[in-house]
């Protein structure tokens, strides 16, 4: 061979390499499905923090927002999130082969255990699940950077959009808040009759029960100084005749002084939905 000849093949092995590059990039590329946080603060001074969770685009999946702010002590400040976008990930909702009436059905690579499917069960969900205890005292503070005056604020909403339902905890102005606050929420894929998920499984069980399309919980226990909102609602998913959505079940309280708050609060798509998730008998 030539010079000519090397050089053609050395173009042709670094387009190669090139293109296997790519490839294996391509191959890597993917969101963060799994989402994790834990969070521990005390100290003075002027805080000011601000989180979004969500599992599926526009108004579908699970969705979280919290906002905090102000200055003063913060005596304790202890979070924990966990949250995961399992449907639609791609690794994937059907995790199974389905048979063809001669071969039994079958798991593909995806199958980590004895029963298949992910960490979480054999079935497919989006959750998340949150937990704050805190403690803030509101007081100004000086720093070279300038002063903060600001009494402090906790907004946190939770929506579940399989389910219909939504959660608001905030506190504004407040000169004290103690609080403690576990929230659970999940959603399944819809439910398809025609799916037989394992041989020993009844057919269409792609859901724990199929009226079980999601779950909302929340366990909040607080006591405040200032001005406290606590609300959920519940509305159909699917729009009725006039386009609308009916609303089935709503709940909203504003306080306005120094009070203790205690409230549990359950969601469910239907009452199949298995076993409470969260503690409902905390300590008082």
């Amino acid at each position: 061979m030539g010079k000519g000849d090397n050089t053609a093949g050395k173009l042709l092995n670094s387009d190669f390499l090139a293109a296997v590059l790519v490839i294996t990039l391509i191959g890597m590329a993917g969101a963060a499905n799994y989402m994790y946080e834990r969070t521990s603060v005390n100290g003075a001074g002027y805080k000011n923090i601000e989180m979004i969770i969500s599992t599926q685009e526009g108004f579908r999946g699970a969705k979280l927002v919290e906002k905090e702010s102000g200055s003063g002590n913060v005596i304790t400040e202890k979070d924990e999130l966990e949250a995961e976008r399992q449907i639609g990930s791609g690794c994937d909702d059907n995790y199974y082969i389905r048979g063809d009436g001669i071969n039994p059905i079958t798991w593909n690579f995806f199958d980590t255990g004895p029963y298949g499917g992910w960490a979480t069960g054999i079935y497919p969900m989006d959750y998340i699940n949150f937990t704050k205890e805190a403690e803030f005292e509101y007081m100004p503070v000086s720093y070279q950077t300038g002063e903060y005056n600001q009494k402090w604020i906790e907004k946190l909403c939770v929506q579940n959009y399989r389910i219909g339902a939504v959660l608001t905890e905030m506190y504004t102005r407040a000169e004290h808040l103690q609080k403690t606050t576990e929230i659970k929420t999940r959603l399944y894929n819809f439910y398809d009759p025609t799916l037989n998920w394992m041989q020993f499984h009844e057919p269409g069980d792609a859901v724990p029960a199929p009226c079980c399309t999601g779950v909302l919980e929340a366990n909040l226990n607080s006591n405040v100084i200032g001005v406290a909102h606590i609300g959920w609602l519940s509305r159909e998913p699917a729009i009725n005749s006039k386009g609308r959505h009916n609303e089935w079940g709503r709940s909203v309280e504003d306080l306005t002084g120094v009070f203790s708050i205690e409230k549990f609060i359950q969601l469910w798509g239907n009452s199949t939905c298995g076993t409470i998730s969260v503690d409902w008998l905390p300590c008082v």
